[in-house]
């Protein structure tokens, strides 16, 4: 069910171009705030957008920002992971230390911190949820490598004269991708929701963008004249990040391991 609903999503993301015949940053002050038509499925936002333009073009910004921001969470504490579970010692020691820092914050103040250094904008927010990921990523990679480390192919390996690099790469990382691969599933619907609060907040993507959170911002303060301005991009928000975490157990109980 999550794997349909993803890919509807990312299929109506994908061809938004032709689902829609409007600009998503097309003003038309004329049809300010009207509901749902047959013109204008969704309705129109305050300055006349099309809604359903915009939900379609969002789910691309959302798809791309999530995509990316795990990815280069995954490969950073992926890597610092299994260095830090198959080195064990000092290396261990000084890596999971700097990784509790970082666990002491929720991962959303973690982001707002982030991205208030850096400044707005869509790069700043990739950054924002990359590092706010890559502590779930590390320590369960740690987890995997510290188990790994004492079985019998990893020692025969040793005995042989594989260097370290050579048995992460060849040994650890093959029998470690399970827990990692359903982590980073879940792992992109939290990071559409950090997302989508810090683009409510103004500090992740800035208008006219097409962006979930920010588009629920600007329809706040009519939810009793024109609900509809935030229950579309709400709406979007709830079911893109219901389908990976549903993505996510399934994958998980496909390949009988724990996560997170």
């Amino acid at each position: 069910m999550g794997l349909v609903l993803g890919g509807t999503i990312c299929l109506c993301a994908l061809l938004a171009p032709l689902l829609t015949p409007y600009d998503p940053a097309g003003i038309n002050l004329r049809n300010a705030r009207k509901g749902p038509s047959w013109d204008h499925v969704l309705g129109t936002d305050t300055l006349g957008r099309d809604i359903l333009s915009r939900v379609l073009y969002g789910a691309r910004i959302s798809i791309q920002l999530s995509l990316i921001s795990v990815g280069c969470a995954l490969a950073v504490g992926g890597i610092l992971g299994l260095v830090a579970g198959y080195c064990g010692g000092a290396v261990d020691y000084l890596a999971m230390r700097f990784v509790d820092i970082l666990l002491c914050f929720p991962s959303f103040l973690l982001a707002l911190a982030v991205i208030s250094v850096l400044g707005r904008g869509l790069d700043s927010l990739i950054i924002a949820l990359a590092v706010s990921a890559v502590p779930r990523f590390a320590r369960v990679a740690r987890a995997s490598a510290s188990s790994l480390r004492p079985t019998e192919f990893v020692q025969s390996a040793q005995a042989i004269g594989a260097s370290s690099w050579r048995i992460i790469a060849t040994h650890i990382l093959p029998n470690s991708v399970a827990p990692l691969v359903v982590l980073a599933t879940t792992g992109i619907a939290n990071a559409v929701l950090i997302a989508a609060g810090l683009g409510f907040l103004g500090l992740g993507a800035q208008p006219p963008t097409p962006e979930w959170g920010l588009m629920v911002s600007e329809g706040r303060g009519l939810l009793r004249v024109a609900p509809h301005i935030s229950t579309a991009p709400g709406a979007a928000i709830a079911l893109f990040a219901l389908s990976f975490n549903l993505m996510g157990d399934g994958l998980r109980d496909a390949l009988d391991v724990q996560a997170g």
